[in-house]
């Protein structure tokens, strides 16, 4: 018996003497012990936590070269590897974790709305559900600031920028014809439904380098990657009806979404000035085609087909019988996108688009019919070397080609056109010293073979989260684009327009509440002027024009304080002037409002199975010139003012009554005024005021989603 005693002892001094210690003490960046971290050795089951003040100690039979794993919530993982006789007495300092949810983000001019996005300011279902959208994600943007009213146009115009200096992408790649033609005075609708996109990025100034020839804004549209169920949507309305599909084949999935317009009901409802020969109608089809590799890698196809036709006698001042007016247009756009991810933290990803727009125009007793085919390819490469650094790269080249024919009833004919290749590349990095402070510095440079110019964008951006809720952002970038289409076929003696953005921006987000103010400034050179009323074949055109624009943009929402209520209010200040086009000297835009305010709620009644939405839109008045006095752009219209309703009533858990009116008090909103040519026997111009011809909208649907999920609650995915 005191044999065995005497070996087991001698077994245990071996295993005592066979252990090592490892020790040491656990803190974060500011020397303050962690409590509850992890540390382990890697392979093993020996490991422990730290104490209160951070002290950890365990021992190991293991022998050699290993590696000790230290890991705590919200800060990134230690690793040292080393002989486990060295690892003692350690002091390990924890860095904190960038990714997580209340780090610092950079966001100066950015508006997302996503499942992805870390604050959502606007979410993809408010683009249908907002009472003054219409079902139209433009609609749904001008209810943000830095967008201004523009309601006979209908398009994005963003902080004293026309139209033209906003792009619209589609998982990354370029739409180059993004909105429905229209005549004057009648608004324009974006092609693309709301429905098939999970996701939208809205950049109002100071964007990446990624994305060029924008003076003012870029708006991404994201397709979904996976949907969730196979269903079926009817939609059946006062001016058309809608039929949508999606299929899910293991892998692959198929949307499909096909609709009609026809205005005529409208027109009865609220017949205008003008004399419709042909009231407006429009056809047109999306399609998204989806497979998920094994290797988490994503092919996506994008297409889209739309027609839309009208013929219309215009009420104008200067004609007896009014302004003639057809068009027909046909639209196809294809888009296809891949994302993979390489080894050692490497992403490649890409794409390419092709756009044909073919438009049959009569203008009184003229035709004109043009063809633009344009293609934009890029491919994107992004290494993660670590949390805190990250390195994204790529090259795009984008070509259109434009013709022109001009079919004139006394004027002759004449063709026009021009072949416009831009090549562009771009490097950027995302730097994050720590989850408080972060900056994105990039660089872009193009050569346009047209203009036969290469320039050089420099772009940085840099944010510090103040508090836990607060943070600061700055960013500064520089912006070229070439001339319009209306100048380019007529003339290829251009430099690039270019402007340069300095941004300024504070954010508080707490408890679904999210309040913002951003200050910016513009300045604009290189910009288009003309020497005549109207470009035509005789015009001289210069680069010798600039101007500026500066403001100050406030949004609140909040979805917190009152139950069942959602509501944000957006004001947008805006000071500009510009020395381009025909102006004799440097004056506001006359698309332009110094204030600019919106307020858009939404209250949802369980009792009622209805959600109740109110928009309210204001702007100041518009400058434009009176002939009758002396000056350019010498008077200003009165305020914008209108108020929208709508009403989503829940028939079952599969359909939805919806029922909504855009500017239900019908205010008669004025927009400038058109002046008889010739004055009268006292020597005055008569004038007549510029009205939309869809100012007051009424809209009446019902919402039919067949699929396997019954109690899925279909206002959800109005």
């Amino acid at each position: 018996m005191k044999r065995i005693l005497f070996i087991l002892f001698t077994i245990c001094q071996f295993s005592l003497i066979a252990q090592t210690t490892i020790s040491g003490k656990v803190t974060d960046n500011k020397g303050i012990g962690i409590l509850g971290a992890n540390i382990y050795l890697d392979g093993t089951y020996d490991g422990t936590s730290s104490d209160e003040n951070g002290n950890f100690s365990f021992s190991t039979s293991e022998k050699g070269v290993k590696t000790l794993v230290v890991s705590f919530i919200s800060f990134e993982n230690f690793t040292r590897t080393a002989d486990v006789s060295k690892l003692k007495n350690l002091q390990i300092k924890l860095r904190e974790d960038v990714n997580t949810l209340d780090a610092v983000t950079i966001n100066a001019g950015t508006f997302e709305a996503g499942d992805n996005a870390k604050v959502t300011a606007l979410k993809p279902l408010d683009v249908v559900t907002t009472a003054s959208a219409l079902g139209d994600f433009v609609g749904a943007l001008q209810t943000l600031p830095g967008t201004a009213t523009v309601a006979e146009d209908g398009r994005l115009f963003v902080r004293g920028g026309e139209a033209e200096e906003t792009q619209i992408f589609i998982d990354g790649i370029r739409v180059f014809t993004p909105y429905t033609p229209t005549t004057n005075n009648m608004p324009t609708r974006g092609r693309y439904s709301p429905f098939l996109f999970k996701g939208i990025t809205f950049s109002t100034g100071g964007y990446s380098a990624e994305y060029g020839q924008a003076l003012s804004s870029v708006l991404l549209l994201n397709t979904i990657d996976e949907p969730v169920e196979e269903k079926t949507d009817l939609s059946f309305m006062t001016v058309g009806l809608g039929v949508g599909n999606t299929q899910i084949w293991g892998k692959s999935s198929l949307s499909v979404n096909m609709s009609y317009i026809n205005l005529q009901p409208y027109l009865e409802l609220f017949p205008d000035r003008n004399k419709w020969n042909k009231p407006y109608q429009s056809f047109s089809g999306e399609m998204v085609y989806r497979y998920k590799f094994q290797n988490e890698s994503m092919l996506k196809l994008y297409g889209a087909f739309s027609y839309s036709d009208f013929d219309i006698l215009q009420d104008d001042i200067n004609f007896d019988d009014g302004l003639h007016f057809g068009l027909k247009n046909r639209n196809l756009y294809f888009n296809t996108s891949y994302k993979s991810r390489l080894g050692n933290n490497w992403t490649i990803s890409g794409g390419a688009s092709f756009t044909n727009d073919n438009s049959d125009i009569a203008i009184i007793d003229d035709a004109v019919k043009n063809d633009e085919n344009s293609v934009h390819v890029k491919l994107k490469l992004k290494k993660r070397f670590s949390n805190r650094f990250k390195l994204n790269f790529g090259a795009e080249y984008f070509t259109t080609d434009f013709n022109e024919n001009f079919i004139g009833n006394t004027a002759g004919n004449f063709n026009y056109g021009f072949d416009n290749n831009i090549f562009g590349a771009f490097a950027e990095t995302d730097i994050f010293f720590s989850k408080k402070l972060a900056s994105k510095i990039g660089v872009r440079v193009e050569n346009s073979d047209l203009l036969n110019q290469f320039t050089v964008s420099p772009r940085a951006s840099l944010a510090y989260k103040s508090g836990k809720n607060a943070q600061f952002s700055l960013a500064y970038g520089s912006f070229y684009q070439n001339p319009k289409s209306e100048y380019l076929k007529l003339s290829d003696n251009f430099e690039a327009e270019n402007t340069s953005h300095v941004i300024a921006n504070y954010q508080y987000v707490k408890n679904n509440q999210i309040f913002r103010v951003e200050g910016y400034y513009k300045d604009y050179k290189d910009l288009v002027k003309y020497d005549t009323d109207f470009v035509d074949p005789n015009t001289n055109f210069s680069n010798n024009g600039n101007g500026f624009a500066k403001g100050v943009d406030v949004f609140w929402r909040d979805g917190n304080n009152i139950k069942n209520l959602e509501y944000w209010v957006s004001y947008s200040f805006l000071d500009t002037k510009r020395d381009y086009r025909n102006y004799p000297v440097k004056a506001r835009p006359n698309f332009a409002s110094q204030h600019n305010l919106s307020i858009v709620g939404k209250y949802w009644m369980e009792d009622w199975k209805s959600q109740i939405g109110v928009s309210y839109s204001f702007a100041s008045g518009r400058n434009y010139t009176n002939p009758n006095k002396t000056g350019f752009l010498n008077q200003e219209t009165k305020n914008y003012n209108s108020v929208s309703l709508n009403w989503a009533y829940l028939l079952s858990q599969q359909k939805i009554l919806y029922f909504s009116v855009n500017n239900v008090l019908g205010t008669q909103n004025v927009f400038g005024y058109n002046y008889k040519d010739t004055p009268n026997m006292n020597g005055s111009f008569e004038r007549q005021a510029i009205v939309p011809s869809a100012d007051r909208f009424f809209f009446v649907g019902l919402f039919w989603t067949i699929s396997d999920n019954k109690k899925d609650n279909q206002l959800k995915n109005l």
